[in-house]
């Protein structure tokens, strides 16, 4: 259990905030070509000059929050190892909490100014190098606006306690209760939802089992009509928020299984999902979206920032009960489950 857990997400609220704000401003004042800028690789990504930015604030306020709750903290830009024991000297073993953060969740899309991203954290208790995504009891995520856009909206969860939110107003420092709402349709018919395929790298393979999974859920397609649609949000954190907000229905990041199909072709795997990238899953579960990988099972992985992973997210039950068959049929016949 983490101690003082309402304070503890009170706290990392306003370092959330401080981080949005520090971005915000670095967005407003400084040119594209700067922020977007590549300044070093990181667990395999980009790391961008606009990463920098979130990176020094969110280092900063950690190291004050660790005085009262000592923590491994796992995020990128701490090393090879993405991983930093707060306050400095502690033994990993002394820690209370385990931290795993993404400071910029979609940082491509913001720093050209396309869409917002997220600040990611998730809190478990330190159960040692062993501490699963699933063990995490507390997650926060907050948007990080287009300069453009006044209102920005945040999401937290403490497990068992469902999820609650919040949309803040730039211009006037107002802030008022967010509700999630998950969409309650019982189709995906006229609808959006989606498999993720951002990058060049096995797409083809991708956008065959999603018409696979279109096909077999609401039959062939007629002549001059749309049966779905699909969004492309080139962030975890956005995509968990157009669940909860009703926008998808369900969405699937499948890149992992590309592994085997992209070796016979002497290609490697791309970019992937990693667990830093799904630290606030707890806030969709929360709100009573399932979480799940390919084949429907609980999400499992190691608070790391390398490791890969695959995801799938239903807005509700009947959606699941629709998609999981279809998607498990188009898996196998593509060869992505072993």
């Amino acid at each position: 259990m983490i101690p003082n857990q309402p304070q503890l997400l009170l706290r990392i609220r306003s370092i959330h905030a401080a981080i949005r704000d520090a971005v915000v401003a670095a967005c407003e004042q400084t040119a594209l070509e700067q922020l977007s800028a590549a300044v070093g690789d990181d667990a395999g990504d980009t790391i961008f000059a606009i990463d920098r930015v979130s990176e020094e604030t969110l280092l900063h306020h950690f190291a004050e929050l660790a005085d009262t709750w000592p923590m491994v903290l796992i995020a990128e830009g701490l090393g090879e190892s993405g991983v930093m024991v707060l306050p400095a000297g502690t033994p990993a073993e002394a820690a209370v909490v385990r931290v795993i953060v993404d400071p910029i969740d979609g940082t491509r899309g913001l720093m050209y100014q396309k869409r917002p991203a997220w600040i990611l954290t998730g809190v478990a208790p330190n159960n040692g190098p062993q501490t699963n995504l699933a063990d995490i009891d507390l997650a926060v995520m907050t948007e990080i606006p287009l300069v453009k856009q006044h209102l920005c909206d945040s999401f937290w969860a403490i497990v068992g306690q469902g999820t609650q939110g919040e949309r803040f107003n730039r211009l006037t420092g107002a802030c008022l209760p967010l509700t999630p709402q998950p969409s309650r349709s019982p189709s995906i018919a006229q609808g959006f939802g989606m498999i993720a395929r951002f990058f060049p790298g096995g797409r083809d393979i991708l956008a065959a089992v999603d018409e696979s999974i279109i096909e077999r859920v609401l039959g062939p397609q007629p002549a001059g009509r749309a049966l779905a649609f699909e969004d492309q949000y080139i962030s975890t954190g956005g995509q968990l928020y157009e669940l909860l907000m009703g926008h998808d229905r369900w969405i699937a990041d499948l890149r992992p299984l590309l592994d085997v199909l992209l070796s016979k072709r002497g290609r490697p795997l791309g970019l992937c999902c990693h667990p830093y990238d799904l630290a606030t899953e707890l806030v969709a579960r929360e709100a009573g979206i399932t979480i799940c990988d390919a084949t429907g099972n609980r999400l499992q992985a190691p608070l790391d920032v390398n490791t890969d992973m695959a995801w799938v997210g239903y807005a509700n039950p009947a959606i699941r009960d629709l998609v999981a068959p279809a998607m498990l049929a188009a898996l196998q016949e593509a060869g992505m489950l072993g």
